[in-house]
């Protein structure tokens, strides 16, 4: 069965028949961020004095360029569609600052929760390395230890010294007060000058 090519196909969509403008929310929103910027500088606000003043002086002096008599309502009528546009423009960029403030504020959230995960982890693993450490000995243990097994072996070495000492005097050689040995150097004989 031949398919008719004038007639609209019900399987397929229906294709717009008015020009569409596509805009790319992320550019316009920009574009508003920048201009939102822009009206809120000290620059914006010279040249708009500038350019207002301007306006009523060559409005009130200038006879034959009165484009705007005295009421000034085209300059009301600028200023209105300023506010206009500009109130929405910085309201938008308010909007993404929000949106941006919020993506900020779920990342910190997470990265807290995650730190806050990793420290309770950390936690417990030192507790069971407290734990298993609980039976090796420590730096005070061992110096106790040490200072117990100096005054063992110096109330140990004392005796063996004394022993030691008497062990001498009873020496035969041993000759009133003298070094041992002093005895036997006493009993060479001298030799004669030539």
């Amino acid at each position: 069965m031949p398919e008719p090519s004038n007639r609209r196909r019900l399987d397929q969509p229906k294709r717009p028949r008015a020009l569409r403008l596509s805009i790319d929310p992320d550019s316009f929103g920009r574009i508003s961020e920048n201009l939102a910027r822009f009206l809120g500088t000290g620059t914006f606000l010279f040249w708009q004095t500038l350019i207002v003043v301007t306006w009523i002086v060559l409005n009130l002096v200038a006879v034959n360029m009165r484009w705007d008599p005295y009421p000034f309502i085209l300059l009301n009528l600028a200023f209105s569609t300023q506010a206009a546009y500009a109130a929405p423009l910085i309201l938008l960029a308010q909007n993404r600052q929000d949106d941006r403030d919020r993506v900020s504020l779920e990342e910190d959230r997470s990265r807290a929760a995650q730190t806050k995960a990793d420290t309770e982890f950390l936690a417990r693993e030192l507790a069971a390395l407290r734990l298993a450490v609980g039976e090796v000995a420590t730096r005070d243990y061992l110096r106790g230890e040490l200072e117990r097994l100096r005054a063992d072996l110096g109330a140990d070495l004392k005796p063996r010294k004394k022993a030691k000492a008497e062990a001498l005097r009873e020496d035969p050689r041993w000759d009133d007060g003298a070094a041992p040995g002093a005895a036997q150097s006493t009993s060479l004989p001298q030799s004669s000058p030539r």
